[in-house]
């Protein structure tokens, strides 16, 4: 009979997802209607949910996602972009790659997926569109280009993985460095693939000084993210220290540089300054220098839209726990082990382990995937002798492309509500970018020393971590 109930609470549940319900109610009338059935005190799940965030690292989780929309409002990842065009855009898709490349570049402040989609997708996409690009594929690449988020550091799911199997946040930080180049190189083939075949995107001549004029555009932007990783891998601060220095660091030259832009450019419409800046040959070096920044009035908003965003993800990742303590209850977790376990071979079992992330990754979100299932996995890939730091970027890979794969597909809803376009539209344009990450998560599977070799030289004292 209980099973019964468990099995009719799940299907309901299911219903709810399906049809729209927010992922925290769909997890959160799960955990109550199970509890009530198998007599588990509802009290638990209060302590939980306190307990679950009661945790100092994930306070770089707010900290990230603030800087992320600083760095937005203050017109720094527009520059970035602006680089990577400069840089890519004699090559056929160039934009597009570019796209790819300021995604990159944007993920080394933000740490996020959905954040990474759109905010270089409010910025690039208009640009694909009138570069000739065909609208579908442009929102896919940008959909693609925000896998990395998580993967390349900082990234907020490594630190939630990091708090809950116990492991050195800096060194999965590390270990994600190589394996997310890895993959904006690789999406930046397929992107190059497509577009040469079918011959989209306008080309610009490449020029040395325009790419030298962004890229002292974009100084600020090299500048947090070369504090971050000097922060974190020189022992200065702790990942959690180095969210709240880069926060305050995007927040302060948001706001000193404001007047000066103003000043620089008073009378002139916003885009028209944009325009003038960027390609102009005769803009002076200190209108070059100067980032559009931020009024202190808007302040309180760019902190309000983060706030509303972590207060979306935080309860997301305690409701997550509670799920993941209930289904330890009911033996999942010891009925995945069992099974896995049961494979036998080094690379039956981690193959198991990719499917069953991917299987996940396509109808879950990666927070309250990567709280359900990294518990159960990970003590299964020690046991069989994987690596934990190497077996976290595998997770985390998968988890990242579950980001484009249906019938969940964050980065694709959030590409489809800023771009316009149907979700179901952009499907095909995401599978090359599919096939381009799913080479380069097995070949990081199959080579440790992908997502390891760097920990070497922390080992040899070249840096030091927190």
């Amino acid at each position: 009979m209980e099973n019964t109930l468990i099995l009719l609470i799940s299907l309901a549940v299911t219903g709810l997802f399906v049809i729209g319900v927010p992922i925290f109610l769909v997890i959160g009338f799960w955990v109550i209607g199970v509890s009530l059935v198998i007599d588990f005190t509802l009290a638990n799940i209060g302590v939980t949910l306190y307990e679950g965030l009661n945790f100092f690292g994930l306070l770089a989780l707010p900290l990230f996602i603030l800087t992320g929309d600083l760095i937005k409002g203050a017109g720094i990842a527009k520059r970035l972009s602006d680089f990577a065009y400069s840089c890519l855009g004699w090559l056929r898709g160039g934009l597009a790659m570019a796209s790819l490349g300021a995604c990159g570049l944007f993920a080394a402040i933000s740490g996020s997926n959905s954040a990474t989609t759109a905010t270089i997708g409010s910025i690039m996409y208009p640009e694909m569109t009138k570069g000739g690009y065909d609208k579908n594929f442009a929102a896919a690449t940008i959909a693609a280009g925000g896998t990395v988020g998580i993967i390349i550091p900082p990234s907020i799911i490594f630190i939630v993985y990091g708090f809950l199997m116990n492991l050195s946040i800096s060194d999965l930080f590390i270990g994600g460095l190589l394996p997310g180049l890895m993959m904006v190189v690789a999406m930046q083939f397929a992107c190059w693939a497509v577009c040469h075949f079918n011959g989209w995107g306008h080309l610009i001549s490449i020029n040395l000084l325009r790419i030298a004029k962004t890229g002292i555009g974009a100084w600020l932007g090299f500048g947090a993210i070369l504090l971050v990783i000097w922060g974190i891998y020189s022992g200065k601060f702790s990942p959690t220290e180095a969210a709240g220095v880069t926060a305050g660091f995007c927040a302060i030259v948001g706001l000193l540089f404001y007047p000066v832009y103003r000043a620089l450019h008073k009378g002139e419409p916003e885009a028209a300054r944009e325009r003038a800046e960027i390609y102009s040959d005769d803009t002076g070096l200190l209108e070059r220098i100067v980032i559009p920044g931020f009024p202190l009035r808007q302040l309180p908003n760019l902190i309000m839209r983060s706030g509303q965003i972590t207060g979306l993800l935080a309860p997301l990742i305690a409701i997550s726990i509670v799920m993941q303590q209930i289904l330890t209850l009911l033996g999942a977790k010891a009925l995945v082990t069992a099974a896995i376990g049961s494979l036998g071979d080094y690379y039956a079992i981690l193959f198991a382990c990719m499917a069953l992330v991917l299987l996940a990754g396509t109808v879950l979100e990666s927070l309250p995937n990567t709280i359900i299932l990294a518990p159960i996995l990970a003590p299964i890939a020690a046991q069989t002798g994987i690596d934990p730091i190497h077996f976290a970027v595998i997770f985390l890979i998968g988890d990242a492309i579950g980001f484009i794969t249906p019938p969940y597909g964050l980065n694709l809803y959030v590409a489809s509500g800023i771009t316009g376009i149907p979700y179901f539209r952009l499907l095909k344009h995401t599978m090359p970018y599919f096939f381009a990450l799913m080479v380069v998560w097995f070949v990081v599977a199959l080579v440790p020393e992908i997502s390891k070799i760097l920990l070497t030289y922390e080992g040899a004292g070249v840096f030091q971590l927190r």
